[in-house]
């Protein structure tokens, strides 16, 4: 089955359950009057790298408030999310590091690992004792964990603070990246390492992006200040991009300012991830219990999948489908993300329209 782009009308009628927009702040006015003065006073583009023009008051302004918020010494913003993850793997691991990794990491972190040139070990899906036993038998110099906060499948988050522990002894860096987890888990949404309690340690770093919660574009790395100086230095998805434009700039910081307002809005994320998640298992449907946004239908067949997909659609609910490459044969799944703004008439339509469409596709 081949994918087909499908573009939407700025007034799509349909009913949203398919995007990352987990806090409902990406047509929020404060976001999009935010990015509108930002370019009219820095610019449509950022002009260059961020090592030449590319690198704004506004720029330094926004990483200093997103670190203060995760609790982090320092953040460093990139041009996206997937280039952030790029950046930071390969720029903190060589020929001499063993990289550890979860096997469902998001395809950024499994792209990064490739480049990486690190040794490569992959572990079985949230098992902390495999990690330790192959950080104790390495003979690299470094050794790198990486894994999701939330993994985007199946919206189940990682065991952070025994990662970190484990990670810790052995010498080894953590490295987390809180895509998912960023405005919906954590003390008003700040995410799991700030969950954990391991924000700002030494011995972890977290990428993040702005895309999600944030409404915006964009990612950043968060860590130790020399963490930062490093990738400026070496990091070449920072170093040979141009950077973020600073609408969208704007925009994540209009967004991450009502977060600190409103941080509630992290908790109704999650009462509603966990009320769908109730309603789809009411209707005899297998849905892993979520931790973060993302609620996940287990399908299996790949064919069934897309055509309840399809059905949804025509209904006027637009759902997420997962299916071959992006998860592993036999193992097709809908993909329904919650924001903060869903009411409870809009989970139930939601989860009756999912039973509908699988049972139509099934049983036609």
């Amino acid at each position: 089955m081949r994918r087909v782009l499908q573009p939407r009308a700025a007034a799509d009628e349909v009913l949203d359950l398919a995007s990352n927009d987990y806090l409902g702040l990406a047509r929020d006015l404060r976001v999009t009057e935010a990015a509108g003065r930002a370019a009219r006073r820095w610019g449509a583009g950022a002009t260059g790298s961020r090592l030449v023009t590319g690198s704004t008051e506004l720029h330094a302004g926004f990483e200093a408030e997103l670190a203060d918020f995760v609790g982090a010494p320092s953040s460093l913003v990139f041009s996206s999310g997937y280039l952030a993850n790029l950046g930071a793997v390969t720029a903190l691991t060589g020929p001499d590091t063993l990289l550890v990794c979860d096997t469902a990491n998001h395809a950024s972190l499994v792209d990064a690992a490739r480049l990486s040139r690190a040794t490569l070990v992959v572990t079985p899906h949230r098992d902390v004792a495999a990690v330790g036993r192959v950080l104790s038998g390495r003979t690299q110099a470094r050794a790198v964990v990486v894994t999701d906060a939330v993994f985007s499948v199946d919206g189940d988050a990682a065991p952070v603070a025994d990662l970190h522990a484990t990670a810790r002894a052995n010498g080894a860096l953590l490295l987390v990246d809180e895509a998912h987890s960023l405005g919906v888990l954590g003390p008003g949404g700040r995410g799991m390492c700030a969950a954990a309690g391991i924000a700002g340690e030494g011995d972890v770093v977290q990428t993040v992006t702005l895309s999600k919660s944030l409404g915006a574009q964009g990612g950043a790395v968060l860590g130790d200040p020399v963490v930062a100086e490093h990738l400026v230095n070496t990091a070449r998805a920072f170093i040979y991009d141009t950077g973020l434009a600073p609408a969208a700039v704007g925009a994540a910081a209009a967004a991450l300012s009502v977060l600190r307002e409103e941080p509630e809005l992290a908790s109704r994320v999650r009462a509603n991830a966990a009320e769908l998640h109730g309603l789809l298992r009411s209707h005899g449907l297998t849905s892993p219990e979520p931790d973060g946004a993302v609620v996940a239908v287990r399908v299996g067949d790949p064919g069934v999948a897309v055509a309840a997909a399809r059905r949804l659609l025509d209904e006027g609910i637009r759902v997420g489908c997962f299916r071959p490459p992006s998860v592993p044969d036999a193992a097709s799944r809908l993909r329904v993300t919650v924001r903060a703004d869903l009411t409870p008439d809009v989970l139930a339509r939601a989860a009756s329209g999912v039973e509908r469409a699988l049972a139509a596709v099934v049983n036609p």
